[in-house]
């Protein structure tokens, strides 16, 4: 094997691994976007899953007392 093979050789195996590391960089990348995006998905549902409980919890609060009122209207009406 000649110098000059073995330093053309040695310039794509160079070449070669630039490359890979370039596709691993650009990988990394979008493996993080995804990992962003996400995250950002997570914390709309929590958001919204926040929301969801508070308003089960004031549909609760008004069905007492509209089963409160049902009540007094019941209990009137019986004693009228």
């Amino acid at each position: 094997m000649s110098v000059a093979s073995a330093v053309e050789e040695q310039r794509s195996a160079t070449g070669e691994i630039s490359h890979n590391l370039q596709e691993a960089a650009t990988g990394t990348q979008e493996v993080s976007a995804n990992i962003s995006s996400v995250h950002e998905a997570a914390q709309e549902t929590g958001a919204v899953a926040s929301e969801m409980r508070n308003a089960a919890n004031e549909l609760s609060q008004q069905s007492n007392s509209l089963r409160r009122e049902v009540e007094t209207v019941l209990t009137d009406i019986r004693a009228a």
